[in-house]
């Protein structure tokens, strides 16, 4: 009997979920955990480590995460399981591998929501300073958590509200970037966001491609949409379309919008490199100078709100990773259980952790930067294991079909190539600290592998 076939959905009724999400539903969860307006925090910094292509940094971003999207949508046609790279790496390179994937990835689930929710807080505070952000980011944590203990579904229709919300949004902004450059005209050429604005010499490809590691984080959160290949209606080539359509959209969504904020950027990027502290609001004050403040606050209310249906869609994504790993005995059995098909001990879970990380956050001065940092590192890592998931399934156990040399080498070693690169592109805490839960993992590896020799 295969891998495959041992870990396929148990019969038994409390350890099991319910099938009840269609394509949009999962495009919905995509795009509610990436956030279509992503690129607003960090366009200041990728225009001026970009010399000023930020659109053109989208655009190479968006290819390069194409090919994790594409080596996702390999294993998850031969693999529609929930756990995600946890179960195609156990499948691919086998149960240890497999372990090391989910508990890698578990930075990037678990940890997310709490990077989300304490965003949503201080943004809400920002709003409305007579709340405390604490008060703010606490009713996030339990009206999204009453929204997946729910169910799936309903969370997605919610969810699928808040998008709509922030689709409206953006196309708001698009309208009034339009209007303005119609009547005042640029602040910079036509070509500059793809070709840079001059302003730090003439155009560097390394600039660009460096400015990429930062813009790859915009995506993280695509790749959640294989934890829910147990609740699908259907064959699991809709998940596979869903992964790759939410990545392409995302795409154009993100070089749409840095394209036009580009355009009416009034500071050079230049001035930007120089002046790191604005870099972070550079977004907002393009927008305040050229449309008003009125456009300002519309984006921040939706960033908020945003941010906790991001968090909703992240916590639903970590339920299913951790149910996945307990029902393979890889964590607590107990968070494996299911009721009216809905993981709500393991979503209890997930809820304790993020809001007890998003605390620890709120307490330094640098928690916010060290939490995305760590996050970052466990998610790639993940990507990387995915990648070598492909090639060991298809190429060296040679479980599916014929071999293709693209499809199964090729495309999933150049994938592995740019998350390696990324992660090396990271900063030094944040290698440190993804080294240090990579050993803790070895330990509970050893741990595990020790108790079942003495059982036996």
């Amino acid at each position: 009997m295969s891998d495959t076939e041992t870990t396929a959905s148990p019969t038994d009724e409390h350890h099991g979920l319910r099938r009840s999400l269609g394509f949009r539903d999962l495009v919905v969860y995509g795009l509610l955990f990436i956030a279509p307006m992503a690129p607003v925090g960090v366009f200041g910094t990728l225009d001026a480590r970009s010399h000023g292509a930020v659109a053109l940094v989208y655009v190479v971003a968006t290819v390069a995460m194409g090919f994790t999207a594409f080596s996702y949508a390999q294993m998850v046609r031969v693999v529609p399981q929930a756990g995600s790279v946890f179960a195609y790496a156990r499948v691919g390179l086998g149960k240890e591998a497999g372990f090391v994937a989910g508990w890698m990835a578990m930075l990037d689930y678990v940890l997310i929501p709490a990077v989300a929710y304490l965003f949503s807080g201080i943004a809400m505070n920002a709003l409305v300073p007579q709340v405390s952000r604490w008060v703010w980011t606490a009713l996030a944590v339990v009206v999204t958590t009453l929204l997946n203990l729910w169910g799936v579904r309903t969370a997605a229709i919610v969810g699928f509200l808040v998008l709509a919300m922030e689709i409206v949004v953006l196309l708001v902004f698009v309208v009034a970037a339009l209007v303005v450059l119609a009547r005042d005209g640029a602040a910079r050429g036509p070509w500059t966001p793809l070709s840079g604005d001059g302003t730090q010499g003439p155009f560097a490809l390394s600039a660009v491609l460096g400015a990429v590691s930062v813009a790859v984080l915009s995506y993280l959160g695509f790749d959640a949409i294989a934890t829910f290949a147990e609740e699908v209606t259907g064959a699991s080539a809709k998940v596979a379309r869903a992964l790759l359509f939410c990545l392409a959209l995302a795409g154009v969504l993100f070089v749409a919008q840095t394209y036009l904020v580009a355009l009416l950027e009034p500071t050079t990027s230049a001035r930007l490199a120089a002046a790191p502290g604005k870099q972070g609001s550079a977004f907002y004050d393009a927008v305040d100078v050229s449309v008003g403040g009125w456009l300002h606050d519309l984006v921040a209310v939706s960033k908020a709100i945003g941010a906790a249906f991001a968090a909703l869609a992240g916590q639903a994504a970590a339920g299913r990773l951790l149910f996945a790993m307990g029902r393979e005995r890889r964590l607590p059995r107990a968070l494996s259980r299911t009721d009216a098909g809905v993981p709500r001990v393991a979503l209890l879970c997930s809820a304790v952790i993020t809001l007890v990380a998003a605390g620890w956050a709120a307490r330094r001065d640098d928690g916010l930067d060290r939490l995305v940092s760590v996050v970052d590192v466990g998610a790639l890592t993940a990507f990387t294991l995915l990648h070598a998931s492909v090639v060991g399934y298809f190429a060296v156990r040679r479980r599916e079909g014929r071999l293709s040399w693209w499809r199964h080498v090729l495309v999933p070693g150049v994938g592995a190539a740019i998350t390696v690169a990324v992660i090396v592109e990271a900063s030094g805490v944040a290698q440190v600290v993804g080294a240090v839960w990579l050993v803790i993992g070895g330990l509970v590896l050893v741990g595990q592998r020790g108790r079942v020799e003495a059982s036996g």
